[in-house]
This record gives structure tokens, C-alpha cells and sequence, in this order.
């Protein structure tokens, strides 16, 4: 018997390789192995949706390609509403030449 991932401990673990009859298996499942990243960035899952108008100048788009979601206090994983920010492409590049400490987060393309 094989033994549980070592991640989600549910399910069996995940053949890795058959080498001269002998099975090698990983230490997580398929699923868990293949990671659960999905492409949806943390703030889409933690309910942050994206503006259509910049918040910083107001700027409006029909499309969502030119904003970009800001971490205000540059911690990546902090997906607080009151850390997140909608901006523009020009507000982004005002922001790095001014020096502020808005780091762009986990960026996707909209689906």
C-alpha cells in the first residue's frame, strides 16, 4: 500500500518513476504534486476584483488589460481590500519613478 501525500495526507502518493522493476513514488499525490496554483492570482481568490477606472487618476478603460493590482504595503501575500489597489499602466510607471513602495502583485491576465 502507498503512502499518503504528505501535503493534502488524503490521498496516495504520486508514482515518480519505474527503474529495473522497482516503483519510486514522490512524497505528494498527482494533484498536489502538479500544485495547487492555478494561475488565479491570491487577491481574485481572497474576493479582490479589479476596477475599471484607475484609482489613482481616475483613468477609465474598457479594458482591464491596463490596470494593474498594487500591494500597498509590498507584502505579496496580504490581500486585505485596504491593501490592494486598481492602476493604471502610466500610474504604474509614475509610482516607480517617484520611489514609492508599490510593488506590483501577482499578476494574470484577465479571464
Amino acid at each position: 500500500m502507498r503512502e499518503l501525500c504528505k501535503t493534502c495526507g488524503q490521498r496516495p502518493v504520486a508514482i515518480n518513476y519505474i527503474k529495473e522493476g522497482r516503483t519510486y513514488y514522490r512524497s505528494k499525490c498527482d494533484h498536489c504534486s502538479k500544485g495547487r496554483d492555478t494561475g488565479i492570482p491570491k487577491w481574485y481568490l481572497d474576493g479582490y476584483r479589479q476596477k475599471d477606472q484607475c484609482e489613482k487618476c481616475g483613468f477609465k478603460s474598457k479594458h482591464k488589460e491596463q490596470f494593474n493590482v498594487f500591494h500597498v504595503d509590498g507584502t505579496l501575500t496580504n490581500s486585505r481590500p485596504n491593501n490592494l489597489k486598481t492602476i493604471c499602466a502610466n500610474c504604474q510607471r509614475t509610482l516607480h519613478q517617484t520611489g514609492v513602495k508599490w510593488r506590483q502583485g501577482d499578476l494574470t491576465p484577465d479571464f
